[in-house]
């Protein structure tokens, strides 16, 4: 743990009751909350790219990022079966990040998305892809993704945006 009480670690069987919570705190309302199943199969398909963010001693935040081809996306009807052979791709999907509503403006998303991206260069990823959603482009933009609008990411909602760049520490 940190001096400020904050620690990132990967997601441990007990954890998945609070990442389904915040899940479906942030994206409910859009729509987009997909259930604590489907979210385990994520974490299931790439273990070492999803973590938990713990504030004191609760998770107050999580990554799920699994191996996926570029410009592909999990599709958020089902649950994931596999993502071995998209390895190969050198593509991290970052498929969600989440960080508790009162917890946010502090910077705990960075922190969560730097622990991804030193993760994915030590792996070898290339590339970390995403999709945007509920109009929160300008924020990936502002962490160096690019969209590509020519890839429309069905399912995500009308304002869903694939996004992507390139991994600075591969």
């Amino acid at each position: 743990m940190n001096r400020d009480g904050v620690r990132i670690r990967h997601i441990a069987d007990t954890d998945w009751d609070a990442v389904a919570a915040l899940e479906v705190r942030a994206y409910a309302e859009l729509g987009l909350s997909e259930g604590k199943s489907a979210l385990r199969s994520r974490a299931d398909a790439s273990p070492e790219t999803c973590f938990v963010l713990d504030v004191g001693s609760r998770p107050a935040g999580y990554v799920l990022a699994l191996p996926y081809p570029p410009f592909s996306y999990p599709d958020l009807r089902r649950a994931e079966e596999s993502a071995a052979p998209a390895r190969r791709s050198g593509n991290l999907h970052l498929h969600d990040l989440v960080v508790a509503e009162r917890l946010r403006g502090r910077g705990l998303g960075q922190r969560l998305l730097d622990h991804l991206t030193l993760t994915a260069g030590a792996r070898g990823f290339e590339r970390i892809s995403l999709i945007a959603v509920g109009h929160s482009e300008g924020f990936w933009s502002a962490r160096g993704f690019t969209a590509h609008p020519g890839i429309a990411p069905g399912g995500y909602g009308a304002n869903a945006v694939y996004m992507s760049r390139v991994d600075e520490t591969s």
